[in-house]
């Protein structure tokens, strides 16, 4: 296993990670392994779906009709001109 030397912490900083690691039960060595392992492996275990797989699992929440727009009404799907000479 490789070791990692980490200098010019904050005396804050490190009053934090002893007070955690107190709270855990742990020593700081460790508790710092696990800060460090929780923040950069969660990314990675993160399941990554695409977007069909999104698509299905979007629950069934009525029929289509429900969505429709009336279309004659202004400013609801109609084309409308910005700019009038």
């Amino acid at each position: 296993m490789a070791q990692l030397l980490v200098r010019n912490l904050d005396d804050e900083l490190v009053r934090h990670l002893k007070k955690r690691a107190g709270e855990h039960g742990v020593s700081v060595e460790e508790e710092h392994r696990r800060i460090l392992r929780e923040a950069l492996m969660a990314d990675a275990e993160v399941e990554r779906k695409s977007f069909w797989q999104v698509l299905g699992e979007m629950p069934d929440v009525g029929e289509d009709s429900l969505f429709e727009r009336e279309r004659g009404l202004p400013g609801r799907g109609t084309e409308q001109t910005l700019f009038e000479d």
